[in-house]
């Protein structure tokens, strides 16, 4: 870890309440200030409190922040560009923004991988890492076949900026 990111202000710091345990996340603005600002603005707002892991894929990634819970919602503010990067890499823990096959469609959506996802490099807009309770992420319900469709999924309890 850079030292620009262990000494991140303590509003670039997201606390989120899983069934089983407290996940902590760095957020990254200095390589996505933008994204990272849509994350802040929702979860302040308690927009993610209650919302599901509708498609979780084993090895994979956890996606959340739809209201539908069906993947095709967001939020009610606009779409971001997207903010890729060839300085970081999808490591175990990082916080991607989830989007359609158009590069600035994220919104509100976002994945936590569960493992190195470097085929995700210069695709995705990284927006954080996942610093303490990687154990409760990993224990998220995951879904069934190659779209990881979750029957009665697991759900942000609460998330908030620290």
């Amino acid at each position: 870890m850079s030292e620009a990111q262990t000494d991140t202000p303590v509003s670039n710091t997201l606390k989120m309440t899983l069934k089983n345990g407290e996940v902590t996340i760095q957020l990254r603005p200095d390589i996505a200030p933008q994204a990272a600002e849509r994350l802040r603005t929702l979860a302040g707002q308690g927009f993610y409190d209650g919302l599901k892991f509708h498609r979780v894929i084993a090895d994979f990634m956890a996606q959340t922040g739809d209201p539908t819970g069906t993947g095709a919602g967001g939020s009610p503010l606009p779409n971001l560009p997207a903010e890729f990067t060839r300085d970081a890499s999808f490591l175990t823990g990082t916080l991607g923004m989830a989007r359609t096959q158009d590069p600035d469609s994220a919104n509100s959506q976002f994945f936590i991988c569960f493992a190195p996802c470097a085929w995700l490099d210069g695709q995705y807009t990284i927006v954080g890492q996942v610093t303490a309770g990687m154990d409760a992420v990993q224990q998220i319900k995951k879904g069934a076949g190659s779209n990881g469709s979750v029957q009665d999924p697991d759900v942000i309890i609460k998330m908030a900026v620290a």
